[in-house]
């Protein structure tokens, strides 16, 4: 039996007594980084008093996994309690574990997600903008066009958008989404359930002067307010495609929507 296990964001006692038990259950754990769970378990084994009888450990992650289920025995899944942790919060949820699902989907392993700590509801939920339906976006692309165009559709959308964001990248991003509405709700939140956990909640330009003098270190989660359903009219490719103007245009156009270069575009439309 495989288990889908997530793991504290921060706060220790966020571990679920139903996933302790499970953990202590296991035979062979399988982990995004094996450094960063055997100290896990060894906080998790001082903190609660207990013990793990844990034998084997796999890594997989998303730079190795080709090699992984080369050379995995599925049967270890049947025959064996085995668990599946990310270095915190819910596996597949912008962390690995999505592919090992898959293994066991196609392999006829039987396997269990248990519920537990996850940052983007965390988020969503402390917000106070989210109230039933919202898109969650996870980590935009680094840099580029592509980055932009994402930045550009998020703005856009009807409903409160959520992502992770690195403490490198948060300023840049909320500069971005000032200077397309400074009005725009924001909540913020870095090192959730942490010691130094710290929440800004404002219109755009609000939370971007707070930030410029915070201390950014840390993991941030983001909540964009919703434009609302008659706030825009998107604009489709079908809809640029069908404008009777220079093939250049269109696909500076396009590259806006879809982040594609636009020089690719153009060639395309010339065939």
């Amino acid at each position: 039996m495989l288990y889908l296990i997530p793991t504290p964001i921060g706060n220790l006692s966020d571990i679920s007594s139903r996933a302790l038990e499970v953990l202590q259950s296991c035979e062979i754990l399988i982990c995004e980084d094996t450094r960063v769970s055997k100290k896990l378990l060894n906080l998790l084994s001082d903190k609660f008093q207990i013990s793990f009888k844990i034998s084997q450990f796999y890594s997989l992650h998303t730079h190795n996994e080709a090699e992984f289920f080369a050379s995995f025995n599925p049967a270890l899944l049947r025959e064996k309690a085995c668990a599946y942790v990310s270095d915190a919060g819910m596996p597949c949820i912008s962390d690995p574990g999505i592919a090992l699902v898959k293994f066991a989907q196609r392999s006829g392993v039987p396997y269990e997600v248990l519920s537990g700590a996850n940052a983007l509801l965390l988020a969503a939920a402390a917000s106070g903008l989210v109230e039933k339906e919202f898109s969650f976006l996870g980590f935009l692309n680094n840099d580029g066009a592509q980055r932009k165009a994402q930045i550009l559709n998020l703005m856009q959308s009807p409903y409160p958008c959520v992502l992770y964001e690195s403490p490198k990248r948060v300023v840049k991003l909320i500069e971005q989404i000032a200077g397309i509405d400074a009005k725009r709700k924001i909540f913020a939140i870095k090192e959730a359930t942490k010691k130094f956990e710290t929440k800004f909640f404002g219109s755009a330009a609000e939370v971007l002067l707070e930030l410029k003098s915070a201390n950014l270190n840390g993991e941030w989660c983001v909540v964009i307010d919703g434009a609302g359903e008659k706030s825009f009219e998107k604009i489709t490719q079908e809809d640029i495609l069908s404008l009777e103007i220079a093939p250049k245009i269109k696909a500076k156009l396009l590259s806006k929507i879809n982040g594609e270069p636009a020089k690719e575009i153009y060639k395309n439309l010339i065939r």
